[in-house]
């Protein structure tokens, strides 16, 4: 079935019952979804043309049961013009209020600020990280306490950048935020100059290494809202880059991960001080361990 100028790709994924089926609706943002909808154990995401569908629907179910790890996974795909794609979001997505002052909102709407709110304008077409996920959610509650003013802060693997935009608001003084994903940095950047942060946030295509981090410097808080199994490893990396009394704020664990993950913290010399729960979702604030530097 061919499509018309202006469609969206549509993928949908059908998922065992089991328990990590929520890392589908992760992993089809991974692979450059644009939303993810849940019903009835089927996980549907929007993506512009490709230009072989049937190879890219082979190659997503490919990588996501490589990522998942279930059962045989099922995969549709199908084509929907843009215009209901967007008055489906515009049905379904509308300002919502995180913390006591950080609001989230698509441009369409005029939410009414309250005093002391710090308003946050990001379209769901503009990738990852709308505050409709727990993830986001749970680490945009960790920065509104955590960030001072003046603040040097990193945004590791930033998306669409609403958490180096928080953490600018929030009155961080430099926000470095890096994504090694072309397609995540050049909306990440039209979103941090529309909000009127670009003297604060700079965007990075980069890889997230130690010898990135190195030539970086260290950081008052750094802030990783990343699956968990590409956090492990940069746990050391992570905390060798905090300047003393940082936190790092890590997030994309699922509830039954979270036990294990914490020990992988404090092997790494990291200590959890906070943790916020979103449904299955874990986000957690960490701190050096007193004791040798790692």
């Amino acid at each position: 079935m061919a499509s018309e100028p202006g469609d969206w790709f549509v993928l949908t994924v059908r998922v065992p019952d089991v328990p990590h089926a929520p890392l589908v609706a992760q992993g089809l943002i991974d692979l450059g979804g644009q939303s993810v909808e849940e019903a009835a154990g089927e996980y549907c995401s929007f993506f512009p043309p490709p230009e072989d569908p049937a190879a890219f629907a082979a190659e997503c179910l490919a990588k996501l049961q490589d990522f998942v790890g279930l059962a045989p996974l099922e995969i549709t795909w199908r084509w929907q013009p843009h215009e209901d794609w967007e008055v489906l979001w515009k049905r379904g997505l509308g300002p919502r209020r995180v913390t006591e002052r950080l609001v989230v909102t698509p441009s369409w709407c005029a939410p009414q600020a309250e005093p002391g709110d710090l308003m946050i304008v990001i379209d769901p077409s503009t990738g990852f990280g709308t505050a409709e996920h727990g993830t986001t959610r749970g680490c945009l509650r960790l920065l509104d306490g955590a960030v001072r003013p003046g603040a040097r802060v990193l945004d590791a693997g930033c998306g669409s950048g609403i958490l180096a935009i928080a953490a600018a608001m929030l009155g961080a003084g430099e926000v470095m935020a890096i994504d090694n994903d072309a397609q995540a940095c050049a909306p990440a950047l039209e979103n941090v100059e529309s909000n009127g942060v670009a003297s604060i946030v700079e965007v990075r295509q980069e890889c997230v290494t130690g010898d990135l981090l190195g030539a970086l410097g260290l950081f008052d808080g750094i802030v990783a809202n990343i699956r968990s199994g590409v956090l492990l490893p940069l746990l050391e990396v992570l905390g060798s880059s905090l300047a003393a009394g940082g936190w790092l704020i890590l997030s994309g664990i699922l509830e039954e991960e979270w036990a294990d993950f914490v020990d992988a913290a404090e092997g790494a010399g990291l200590g959890c001080s906070s943790v916020d729960a979103d449904g299955e979702w874990r986000s957690g604030r960490f701190q050096l361990l007193s004791g040798p530097s790692l």
